[in-house]
């Protein structure tokens, strides 16, 4: 955190201190475009409550009072061009071939610009107007590519599964959320491992090439069957456990290793999970189903190759780069390796020649593991939708460098999600001095269980309010941690038990910031000495709780006016006028004391942001002892 900017802009905060009038903040940014920012989660769609009528709450106790400012002047709406709406639109480069049906997809929501075949310096000189790129497994996405983006950048789609041509750790430097489409070629995959499988095991291409060259040698391309033997799918993921299942089906005794598979899982199917050494010792047929890492790189090599049954087969729709292709051709020479049957390559397409492609013991096929009509177009739309979602606002399932958030549980903490956004966004603005924010501390009171409320979401969020005000940087749920940690922001997290009902998430969320002076003293809790905040969700709407050690009850849909006051009469009047004589708007208003007559906090949510001189004015009533404006 930049105790500069912190020093000198914590937020869009303007305060006093015994009437002192206010320094006009850095104002928080904003960029209303979906072109320039995508936000992981959505904000709740809240509707401003600018209408007759304004809520009041004291203590406990609500009522309701006529608005200050009943104006009720039609307000015009400007016309907007069709190519001003266009360029409103986020532009997405498909980079390599997509199904008509994704396009046609993503054309509803953006300028879609379809250039394939790019090289590494025509992508770099695109991708600074470009907010999404969708690409194959042809498209390298390096730091070069992130940096080039000059932050613009927002979603990476990879059409498939593998994610290995994405520099993912540049990726989430940079806020880059990268989403894949797993699920729609996984059964086109596994038939293809499967088919060449049974092609394998009974020599069918090397036969209908001998046919075909006008000879009949049925002798020689005598197969081996099926049933009985042992196949080892080495990686037990969508694609795994599908040709595990059909492999089941043929018979044939499976066994898998995937250090992250689930127990459960591969014995619902009927599958044994080993260690990567004793599938090799076992398997009469290995098929590879494993993503390309540092860890997986040629790890079928020479070593490999001689812990193996000698005879064994080798199967691969997953990524060439995980065997070490020389290495296979001398197995393959010495006869451990008896066949392979390849559909991916090292390098795509192989060299002419290529020793591998051209040995007599192996079929190939040119990375057709996907290739089929229903996963051409279902790859395209899965893609297609998950970009769309994201450059929405929505957090894709298929997201790979962001924590798997489930579906319903992004649903349930919606409101709690903005809660916590909000929540950051005040506490920062209420930090001055040249210290700058380093510890923040979020206490989450819940009557969940702690394995049944994950708030990995909601500290994302806390942060990305306490972060953003005060920098130029963009947070989202897929960098949030690493720039807090970058900016040396330590955000600590506490659950508390209640008693109240689990159907309910959370009953408070509590933002504290420790070792910092405040704009507002009252913010200050007497318990703890540090700024703090506490908000709750009422009927879906984020709401400030306390501020400080006082109890207030103000909707956090708009701004926010703070006074500390002598609690006496006719405060609330005068405040609502003068804010209704300089046209503010008021949408609620709450006072919290400690006891009659003595001190009190006024949280004022205001539509529109007061000027200097109406905050002058409030702060020139006798009774305020202090006040600042906070900026949502």
């Amino acid at each position: 955190m930049e105790t500069a900017a912190m020093a000198a802009a914590a937020g869009s905060a303007v305060g006093v201190a015994a009437k002192a009038m206010p320094k006009a903040g850095a104002a928080a940014r904003r960029d209303c475009q979906l072109a320039s920012r995508v936000s992981i989660v959505r904000d709740a769609g809240l509707v401003s409550k600018a209408g007759v009528r304004t809520r009041v709450s004291v203590g406990a106790r609500s009522v309701r009072v006529a608005a200050v400012n009943s104006s009720s002047a039609a307000v015009a709406t400007p016309s907007v061009t069709e190519s001003e709406k266009a360029v409103s639109k986020p532009t997405v480069l498909v980079a390599e071939k997509l199904g008509a049906a994704g396009i046609e997809l993503l054309e509803k929501v953006a300028i879609v610009d379809c250039s394939y075949n790019l090289s590494n310096e025509d992508l770099c000189a695109k991708i600074s107007q470009c907010d999404a790129l969708i690409v194959r497994s042809g498209t390298k996405v390096t730091k070069e590519v992130f940096e080039a983006s000059k932050g613009r950048l927002k979603v990476v789609g990879r059409a498939g599964v593998g994610i290995d041509n994405v520099d993912l750790q540049a990726a989430t430097e940079v806020g880059c959320l990268v989403v894949n489409a797993p699920t729609a070629n996984t059964v086109a995959a596994a038939e293809h491992g499967i088919s060449l499988l049974t092609a394998m095991a009974r020599n069918v291409a090397q036969a209908s090439a001998s046919m075909k060259a006008g000879k009949w040698q049925r002798n020689k391309w005598v197969g081996v069957s099926l049933v009985e033997k042992t196949l080892a799918v080495m990686g037990f993921g969508k694609v795994g456990s599908e040709v595990a299942r059909r492999a089941k089906g043929l018979g044939m005794h499976v066994i898998a290793h995937d250090p992250y598979a689930s127990a459960e899982r591969a014995k619902a199917l009927g599958v044994e999970l080993v260690s990567f050494d004793e599938a090799l010792t076992r398997a009469d047929f290995i098929s590879l189903h494993m993503p390309l890492t540092p860890t997986t790189d040629k790890i079928f090599n020479d070593e490999s190759f001689g812990k193996c049954k000698k005879g064994v087969r080798i199967i691969n729709v997953a990524r060439g780069g995980v065997i070490d292709e020389p290495a296979l051709v001398r197995a393959l020479d010495a006869g451990i390796v008896a066949q392979a049957a390849l559909d991916v390559f090292t390098v795509e397409p192989p060299k002419e020649g290529d020793a591998l492609v051209n040995h007599e013991n192996v079929i190939v096929t040119p990375h057709l593991g996907a290739s089929t009509m229903e996963a051409q177009e279902g790859v395209a739309v899965e893609i297609a939708e998950a970009v769309a979602g994201a450059l929405a606002g929505e957090l894709s399932a298929t997201a790979v460098n962001a924590p798997m958030v489930p579906a319903e549980v992004i649903t349930e903490l919606a409101p709690y999600v903005t809660l916590a956004e909000r929540l950051g966004r005040l506490a920062v603005q209420l930090v001055s001095g040249g210290a700058g924010v380093k510890q923040v501390k979020v206490v989450y009171r819940s009557a969940r269980a702690d394995d049944d409320l994950d708030t990995r979401l909601l500290r994302a969020m806390i942060t990305k309010g306490l972060i953003e005000p005060v920098s130029s940087a963009f947070i989202n749920l897929v960098n949030a941690d690493y720039v807090a940690k970058q900016r040396g922001l330590k955000i600590s997290e506490e659950r508390q038990p209640t008693d109240g009902a689990i159907e309910v998430p959370l009953e408070t969320i509590t933002v504290t910031i420790a070792n910092v002076e405040s704009k507002f003293a009252s913010a200050i809790s007497e318990q703890n000495g540090a700024i703090t905040l506490e908000g709750k969700v009422k009927d879906g709407v984020p709401y400030l709780s306390r501020v400080g050690s006082f109890s207030v009850d103000v909707s956090l849909e708009d701004s926010i006016i703070l006074c500390r006051q002598v609690d006496q009469p006719g405060m609330i009047g005068k405040v609502g006028s003068i804010l209704g004589q300089e046209n503010v708007n008021i949408s609620f208003m709450s006072v919290g004391r400690k006891s009659p007559r003595q001190h009190a906090v006024m949280a004022i949510g205001v539509d529109e942001e007061p000027s200097k001189a109406t905050l002058q004015k409030l702060g020139e009533i006798p009774a305020v002892e202090e006040f600042v404006f906070l900026k949502l």
